[in-house]
């Protein structure tokens, strides 16, 4: 520890030297022209050491920087956003603004530094704050240093390490150091990069390194950047936070520590007691008492995000929740919980990384990576998923938010990892019944019946929950694919149901559609649904092909054209299948009218980066086929 702090004092000493001789630091002219190709940001070097107290109820984590700014997009990103609370501190912050040459313009002023609430709108109950600070400067390009001491108190949460802090950042130079006691079980994973251990008496330290990270590139249908990137994720054995101690070691371990931290929170007041009794008088099964619960407490209470006590861990008690008439997600699963405990029915709260992260849980590596809680209740046949946040979703639907991934139920015997369900392609539809009729100047009306249902409404069912009429019109006149239409008409129903169904009526508008030239008309009848994007094949590809969702869209057009055009040339049917999915399309005219009837299923998995080219051939085909043209003439 001592030869450590010695080596580091020793560096400072050299680095606070070379400053007072007025030596550039890090010119812009030295960075290599790979660094800086596609970069808006380059990171000179970083230097993040992370020391874990031997009483385990302290972490501290110092952070130096220095980042080159070469453009407008690289400022905003160079901005310093340091979060603090009860159980986070940020002891000092420090900071430099040098010009391209490396010469210092200025350093940071305590006073420059913003002290922010995260509380803006009243949404959020939060002991949360931000300290905030970016250097201006109006020649590009600059370079910024930081340098930040934090303290943690407690080790539940590790700091992980990810030395590219966007995908249009160059890293020239990265290290990671975590100190621990020696006989500490330091657990972590290694993404493309492996740590050098070395004992120095009693702390063991690691070190990870980096050199020469190019920009990333964006390739379609990847894994996400987190996932790609070098980094390393790192987790408590053994741990303390306030007064609570635990072992992370396994999810049994984890899920014990959440469950001691919410037991005993569960008990209800006389008069929700009662209304227990009343809601479900009646109802004879299991479902039905759910359903009833679910739909009172939609009815009643409200979502808020509660970021108060340890960590925004710990629930409030249900007693609570009943007075206040809201909650946050853990707050509100806990009551639901409570009121399904009043009825006899078990249920368990579960931990679940929501939204596009679930990749985020490493089955093999127990750690708490959760931003969010489900309820999971047990039935004889099947297992009921509460969404306890929504307002508006029906009881057992969970959605793209929360399905197909790991959760961690917190039991009394610890954490159990189990999965949400998986929805079929079946349960995800779009189909459209388009009528269209093309006068002689190419203008098209169309009036359109579409029914969603399961993911494939989801987006429509936020927007028509969030938005103002007004609002929702402005996104419609949008949503084509069309150079210009008005909309006549935009009417819904919701059908609630576990898989929730939407019926959308639709009037349209469209100028200009079909080509108009001498004698001729050119169609493409496929009007509304083109969606699937060209793909260039790729020999260097470096991401697993990642299909995330699978569903099925179906199209029946029938347009009308003006008397006297028969079909010149008519588009052959398209017919492909593999194991992405099956494309169908067929363009028929009897009369004068056209008959479209299109079909695409699409699978989801996760399958090699040398696969891609086969995919991209397929969906290319689908664009082409999308964009099919009859061609009229006049008899």
């Amino acid at each position: 520890m001592y030869k450590f702090l010695s080596s580091l004092v020793l560096l400072l000493f050299l680095y606070t030297s070379r400053l007072m001789a007025g030596d550039p630091v890090f010119p812009a002219g030295a960075i290599p022209d790979s660094m800086k190709k596609d970069a808006h940001l380059v990171k000179r070097m970083e230097e993040v050491t992370q020391v874990i107290a031997p009483s385990l109820k302290e972490v501290t984590l110092t952070t130096r920087y220095v980042l080159t700014v070469l453009d407008e997009a690289g400022a905003r990103s160079s901005t310093l956003i340091k979060m603090y609370n009860k159980h986070m501190d940020v002891r000092s912050i420090s900071g430099a603004l040098y010009d391209a040459d490396g010469k210092l313009v200025r350093r940071l002023k305590q006073s420059d530094i913003k002290d922010l609430s995260e509380d803006g709108d009243g949404s959020l109950m939060t002991d949360n704050r931000y300290k905030v600070h970016r250097f201006y400067h109006n020649v590009f390009p600059y370079t910024v240093e930081y340098e930040v001491e934090e303290r943690v108190r407690g080790s539940y949460w590790l700091q992980p390490w990810i030395p590219q802090d966007s995908k249009d950042c160059t890293v020239e130079q990265a290290r990671f150091t975590i100190m621990a006691p020696a006989d500490y079980q330091l657990r972590y994973t290694n993404n493309k990069v492996a740590p050098v251990i070395t004992t120095q008496k009693d702390q063991k330290v690691y070190t990870w390194e980096v050199k020469n990270i190019p920009v990333f590139t964006d390739e379609p249908f990847s894994k996400e950047f987190l996932q790609l990137s070098p980094g390393v994720m790192v987790a408590p054995s053994v741990f303390k936070i306030d007064d609570y101690e635990g072992n992370a070691s396994t999810w049994e371990g984890l899920g014990k520590f959440g469950y001691a931290l919410n037991a005993g929170r569960d008990e209800l007041p006389e008069n929700i007691k009662q209304k227990v009794r009343d809601l479900i008088a009646g109802k004879n099964t299991q479902a039905e008492k759910i359903k009833a619960l679910y739909t009172w407490m939609q009815q009643n209470y409200r979502y808020i995000s509660i970021q108060l006590g340890i960590g925004g861990l710990q629930t409030f008690d249900a007693k609570t929740v009943a007075a206040k008439g809201y909650g946050d997600c853990k707050a509100l699963s806990n009551y639901m919980m409570s009121l399904l405990k009043e009825t006899g029915i078990k249920s368990y709260c579960a931990w679940v990384r929501a939204g596009a992260g679930k990749n985020y849980i490493n089955e093999a590596f127990p750690r708490d990576p959760f931003n969010h809680v489900i309820l999971c209740v047990p039935g004889e046949k099947d297992t009921t998923w509460l969404e306890c946040t929504s307002n508006t979703s029906p009881a057992g639907y969970l959605g793209s938010f929360t399905s197909n991934r790991a959760v961690m139920l917190l039991t009394e015997e610890g954490g159990k990892l189990v999965h949400t369900p998986v929805a079929r392609e079946e349960d995800n539809q779009q189909n459209r019944t388009i009528t269209a009729v093309v006068e002689d100047n190419g203008n098209l009306k169309l009036t359109a019946k579409t029914i969603r249902s399961g993911e494939s409404q989801e987006e429509l069912h936020a927007l028509l929950h969030g938005l103002s009429k007004e609002k929702q019109l402005e996104w419609l006149r949008k949503s084509f694919d069309l150079s210009s239409y008005d909309v006549g008409k935009f009417e819904c129903k919701e059908i609630p149901a576990v898989n929730p169904v939407i019926e959308e009526q639709l009037e349209l508008n469209c100028k200009a559609y079909a080509t108009v030239t001498g004698k001729r008309i050119f169609i493409t009848p496929n009007v509304l649904d083109r969606d699937v994007p060209k793909l260039e094949a790729n020999d260097k590809r470096v991401s697993e092909l990642v299909l995330k969702s699978r569903f099925i869209c179906t199209d029946t057009v029938n347009i009308t054209v003006p008397e006297g055009y028969k079909a010149e040339a008519l588009p052959a049917p398209v017919t492909l299948q593999n194991k992405y999915g099956a494309y169908t399309a067929v363009i028929t005219m009897k009369g004068n009218t056209i008959s479209y009837i299109r079909r695409l299923e699409r699978k989801a998995g996760v399958y090699p980066a040398a696969e891609f080219n086969e995919f991209a051939k397929f969906y290319t085909a689908i664009y082409r086929a999308d964009r099919n043209r009859i061609v009229l003439v006049k008899e």
